[in-house]
C-alpha cells in the first residue's frame, strides 16, 4: 500500500475555525466520528499548583523502581503474545475490518463503545491482560513490552487495526499533531532536526532526550528496525525525584516552579498563544497527591525566536543547569531496551520519562526504521491521575488539536 494512504480520512470540506466553539465531548460528528474532540494543550490551573515545600521528600511504592530491578529479569516487564492471543487479536481485527467501521471513530467509552468493545473487537483473553496492564501503567511500574505482534505478516491495514484495537482497551485515542493524526509514525521523513522551532523530532533520526508526550500513555509498535541505534531508555520519575531531592534539592525546587515556557511549534488553535507557561514537575490536584511530570527539552530550547523579541524570558543559567541535571540523572538511572520487530512498548507519561538514541537507517531499498505510535488518554474520573489542568476530567485530555482539524489514521508517515 502506498505511503500516506489512509485507513479512514474524515471529510476535509469543513472549515477548521469558522464554527462556533463547542464542548469537546459534544464535537460535531460529521468531523469527529465518535463525537469527542481531543482537548489539546493548555496552561495549568495556576491556583492548583503547589510549592516545593508541599512535595514529598521521598516517594515510596511500586512507581519507584531501579534499573537493577529489571535488567536481568525480563519476565517482570515483558509479555510474549501466546498463539491463542495472536489468533484472538487477528480474528477481532478481521471482523472489525469487515464491519466497515471507521478506524478514526473508535472510542473507548462513547455511544459507540459497547458495540465496539463487545461486538467489533472482543478480546476475552487479552482483555483481562490489558485491564491488569492499565492499572499497572497508571499505578505501578508504568511500562510493559509486548513481544510477538505479527506486524511483518499482517500488512499495514490489519496491523493498524489490531494495534489500535489493543490501545482502545487502555484509553482514548488522541490527536498527536496539528494534522489530526491519531495513528502516529515515528520515522525519518527528511526533516531538518536543527529546525527545532518547527520540526517534531520524531520525524528525524536525531536523538530524543528524556521527555514525556502529551497523553497519559504512549504506545510504540516496532514495524522496522534501524541499522544502528534507535534504542529505547525509560526511567522512573519518582526514582529521579528522590535522587534530585537528595543530591540537587535546588534543582528539584526549580522544576516545580511555573517559570518554564514551552513552545507549541505553531500547532495552535485560533486565538491561542504560541507557548504555555508551567512547571515541569507537579503534584496532583487532589487524587493521591502524587508527583507528576510534563517535560520535553526540545520545547523549551525552541523558543529563541520569541525570547529574542522579548515575548518570553530566555532560559536563565539556573534553568539551563536544572535541565542538564534532570537529563543526566535520568540517563544514570534509566533502563535500556531494544525494540525488535513486533514489539509493543506501552509507557506511562505521568511517572516515567522515555528517550531514544540517535539512529541510522539501512540504505535503500531497505525500509526505514518505523514505529507506530499511539497517544492514549485516561481521564481522572476513569482512574487516571488528577492533573492540575482544566481538562483533567475530559475523555480525550491532552494531545494536540488545532481548531476542528478532523482525526486521521494514516498507514504511513506523511
Amino acid at each position: 500500500m502506498a505511503p500516506g494512504i489512509l485507513v479512514v480520512d474524515a471529510p476535509r470540506t469543513h472549515p477548521t475555525s469558522s464554527r462556533a466553539p463547542t464542548k469537546n465531548h459534544e464535537a460535531p460528528r460529521d468531523i469527529f466520528p465518535d463525537g469527542i474532540r481531543t482537548s489539546g494543550q493548555h496552561p495549568p490551573l495556576y491556583d492548583a499548583l503547589k510549592p516545593f515545600s508541599e512535595f514529598p521528600k521521598e516517594i515510596t511504592g511500586p512507581t519507584v523502581w531501579r534499573k537493577e530491578d529489571f535488567e536481568n529479569n525480563p519476565e517482570k516487564w515483558t509479555h510474549p503474545f501466546t498463539p491463542e492471543e495472536v489468533e484472538e487479536l487477528g480474528k477481532a481485527a478481521d471482523n472489525f475490518i469487515a464491519s466497515g467501521t471507521a478506524l478514526t471513530g473508535i472510542s473507548k467509552k462513547s455511544s459507540l463503545a459497547y458495540t465496539y468493545i463487545k461486538e467489533l473487537f472482543p478480546l476475552p483473553l487479552l482483555g483481562k491482560v490489558l485491564a491488569a496492564l492499565r492499572d499497572d501503567l497508571l499505578n505501578g511500574k508504568g511500562f510493559i513490552l509486548f513481544k510477538g505482534f505479527p506486524a511483518d505478516a499482517w500488512g499495514p491495514h490489519k496491523t493498524a487495526v489490531g494495534y489500535m484495537g489493543l490501545g482502545t482497551h487502555l484509553g482514548y485515542f488522541l490527536s498527536q499533531n496539528g494534522r489530526g493524526h491519531v495513528l502516529g509514525h515515528v520515522k525519518d521523513v527528511g526533516d531538518d532536526p536543527t529546525q527545532i522551532h518547527k520540526v517534531r523530532i520524531y520525524r528525524t533520526t536525531a536523538r530524543q532526550f528524556f521527555h514525556t508526550d502529551d497523553g497519559d500513555i504512549v504506545g510504540l509498535l516496532c514495524v522496522h528496525r534501524a541499522a544502528e541505534g534507535g534504542e529505547s531508555d525509560i526511567v522512573s520519575v519518582h526514582n529521579v525525584w528522590n535522587t534530585l531531592v537528595k543530591e540537587n534539592p535546588d534543582v528539584a525546587d526549580l522544576l516545580t516552579q511555573p517559570i518554564w515556557y514551552f513552545d507549541r511549534k505553531g500547532e495552535v488553535s485560533s486565538g491561542q498563544e504560541e507557548w504555555t507557561r508551567q512547571p515541569i514537575i507537579y503534584l496532583e490536584n487532589g487524587g493521591k497527591n502524587r508527583v507528576y511530570i510534563k517535560w520535553d527539552p526540545y520545547y523549551i530550547r525552541s523558543l529563541k525566536r520569541f525570547s529574542d523579541q522579548g515575548l518570553v524570558p530566555a532560559l536563565s543559567p539556573e534553568q539551563e543547569h536544572a535541565a542538564k541535571t534532570l537529563e543526566e540523572t535520568a540517563q544514570r538511572l534509566a533502563l535500556h531496551m531494544i525494540l525488535e520487530v513486533g514489539d509493543i512498548q506501552f509507557v506511562s507519561n505521568a511517572h516515567l520519562l522515555h528517550a531514544r538514541t540517535e539512529y541510522k537507517d539501512y540504505p535503500p531499498p531497505a525500509p526505514r526504521r518505523h514505529l507506530l505510535r499511539l497517544w492514549l488518554s485516561t481521564p481522572e474520573d476513569e482512574g487516571g491521575w488528577a492533573l492540575p489542568m482544566p481538562d483533567s476530567k475530559e475523555k480525550k485530555r491532552g494531545g494536540v488539536q488545532v481548531d476542528n482539524t478532523p482525526p486521521k489514521a494514516p498507514l504511513d508517515a506523511e
